[in-house]
């Protein structure tokens, strides 16, 4: 739209896994969450169509970021029992103002891109995955500004090993990110482009799911006039 791009890559995009993620713009509101089900194959898929459907539902009925959480983790707890858990991520962007809140259940702290580069990590309190019972969120923001771009991704992208052996890292993952952003203005191209170069610097092992996804706020009407198409 005029105020809000998202483009996102699941890896592996054709077997049966447990990343996910959802989005929704309402109004002025743009929606987002972000999951991981613990474990493989059916059963982390299970869970997590179960948390996506206990996310959509809260969100529906307009309740707040920490009641959302509250919905995702009951139904995990009812459905699946103690000794499983989703990590979560959850953000809600006003796209008039640029005012951003997000909770974080478990996952890596999003990326923040101003001007092409990585500037920050969006740290903050952070509580249990979804269906450990954890206490009520705090609810993190931060102000945007037009053209600044969000990357959420699951600790997949991360975790995996290079082709020497090391872990690939978040260092490593914020030096592509920052290689790539001035060459792909466009969101779809930065993430395709990013997810390929991460595969391949992973010599194309993908052991655990890994999911990136990538939010532009483009500004108001009026700021969107600075940025051609």
């Amino acid at each position: 739209t005029p105020r809000v791009e998202l483009a996102g890559m699941l890896e592996p995009a054709y077997d049966v896994a447990g990343d996910s993620f959802d989005y929704a713009l309402n109004g002025d509101v743009l929606h987002v969450a972000m999951v991981d089900a613990m474990g493989h194959g059916l059963d982390a898929a299970t869970m997590a169509t179960v948390v996506i459907g206990a996310y959509r539902h809260a969100r529906r009925i307009s309740v707040g970021l920490s009641e959302i959480y509250a919905f995702m983790d009951r139904a995990v707890a009812e459905q699946f029992g103690p000794d499983h858990f989703v990590t979560a991520q959850m953000m809600r962007l006003n796209t008039a103002t640029g005012r951003l809140q997000w909770v974080n259940a478990g996952h890596p702290a999003p990326l923040l891109i101003r001007g092409h580069r990585v500037v920050r990590r969006l740290q903050g309190p952070t509580t249990l995955p979804v269906g450990f019972g954890g206490h009520e969120p705090r609810i993190s923001e931060v102000a945007l500004t037009p053209g600044d771009r969000i990357m959420c991704f699951t600790d997949g992208l991360i975790e995996e090993r290079d082709v020497g052996g090391e872990e690939f890292g978040e260092e490593q993952l914020i030096g592509w990110v920052n290689r790539l952003e001035p060459t792909a203005q466009q969101m779809r191209t930065v993430a395709r482009s990013l997810s390929h170069t991460l595969q391949r610097a992973r010599g194309g092992i993908t052991t655990d799911d890994a999911t990136l996804l990538l939010i532009e706020w483009r500004g108001s009407p009026t700021d969107h006039l600075a940025f051609p198409e």
